[in-house]
């Protein structure tokens, strides 16, 4: 409990934290985000690491940057980042190839979350490679979505177009726009609660697809 309640603080007050790693660590910032990015994309195992909420905030304290010593580049962070995520897709990719089918028969387990990786399929099943690109925005499907195409073995090629093109969209989008609105005194002052709403918006779509599919199945 004591790690659950200390890993949510740190997701709900993440403003805080990077503030203070930024003090603490100034350019290393750079590396310890991409690490970040990189675990939250690469591994099927670390979907719980935030994504949409600390490209936001990152944005917002580069913004800063100016006015820092030790401020953080716009461009030198988005540009790190989406490395960060079209690296750790293309890890996830290979993985997912390397280890086939035979994930869907594992159980579910603390470490690895089997329903989500079945309902990351359905999803890569209807829409392909665009997946890659959607569900860069949809937290934990993001995480599945690369290892699910390379389970299915999707051309490298197409797959590496598509990851390139949805890194690019998630971490310039949100990056800019923590960049752009973060100096606003009102986002300033209700910054925890913006991130609440990042997380509570990205979460929609998926709780929108539990709930039509329990309607379904009471049908």
């Amino acid at each position: 409990m004591e790690l659950l309640a200390y890993f949510l603080d740190i997701v709900l007050h993440l403003d805080r934290h990077l503030a203070l790693l930024l003090a603490d660590y100034g350019l290393w910032i750079y590396l310890i985000l991409f690490i970040i990015i990189f675990s939250e994309t690469g591994f099927v195992v670390t979907p719980f690491l935030p994504g949409d909420s600390l490209l936001f905030v990152a944005g917002a304290l580069a913004a800063l940057g100016g006015e820092a010593a030790n401020g953080m580049n716009i461009w030198i962070l988005t540009f790190s980042l989406a490395a960060a995520a079209i690296l750790g897709n293309m890890l996830n990719y290979q993985i997912g190839r390397f280890l086939g089918a035979r994930v869907f028969k594992w159980e579910k387990s603390r470490f690895f979350n089997r329903e989500a990786l079945i309902k990351t399929h359905d999803f890569y099943v209807r829409h392909g490679g665009k997946t890659l690109v959607i569900s860069r925005f949809l937290p934990i499907f993001r995480t599945f979505a690369p290892f699910v195409a390379g389970i299915g073995r999707m051309d490298y090629g197409a797959f590496c177009l598509y990851n390139m093109c949805g890194a690019l969209l998630w971490v310039f989008s949100l990056c800019f726009a923590g960049y752009w609105f973060g100096n606003l005194a009102w986002v300033q002052k209700n910054l925890s609660l913006i991130i609440v709403g990042i997380i509570v918006v990205s979460l929609l779509p998926l709780l929108f697809a539990w709930g039509k599919q329990k309607m379904a199945e009471k049908k």
